[in-house]
């Protein structure tokens, strides 16, 4: 009995080369449309960490400012009544500055978890889709 790994590749040898390559374009055509669904479906998942990203750091931004605005006023008050006026000042002002800076932090980290945008496991695949294709129409040809 013939080995069917062997038989298969008779087969082809057997066929014209102008049916390979229509079989050889089919198949590229089939696997770069999935290829791009891949790409497609990595990108919408960086984006979406890049969009979380933004806005906590945004959050920060708006945070910092309407706790400093707000709330200035009131504990800078509140701490005047046992020290001098720009000291109460100076100790809100620095407290609010490590808050917006932790955000600012974690904003910045989401960020980075999310880049490079390029989807690495697509272009992997994509080379070796590509090798495949060539060592597809050698053999063809051969």
């Amino acid at each position: 009995m013939l080995d069917p790994a062997t038989t298969g590749q008779e087969r082809l040898r057997d066929r014209p080369i102008g049916e390979l390559l229509k079989q050889l374009s089919q198949q590229t055509s089939t696997l770069v449309r999935r290829e791009l669904e891949l790409a497609k479906t990595d990108m919408a998942e960086k984006g979406k960490k890049a969009g979380l990203g933004a806005g906590v750091l945004g959050g920060a931004v708006v945070a910092g400012l309407l706790a400093f605005g707000a709330l200035t006023t009131c504990i800078i008050a509140a701490l005047a009544t046992a020290m001098e006026l720009w000291l109460a000042a100076l100790i809100v002002a620095v407290a609010y500055a490590a808050v917006a800076g932790v955000l600012a932090v974690i904003g910045l980290q989401r960020l980075k978890e999310a880049s490079p945008p390029i989807p690495k496991e697509t272009q992997e695949s994509v080379k070796e889709d590509v090798a495949w294709a060539k060592t597809r129409a050698r053999s063809a040809r051969t």
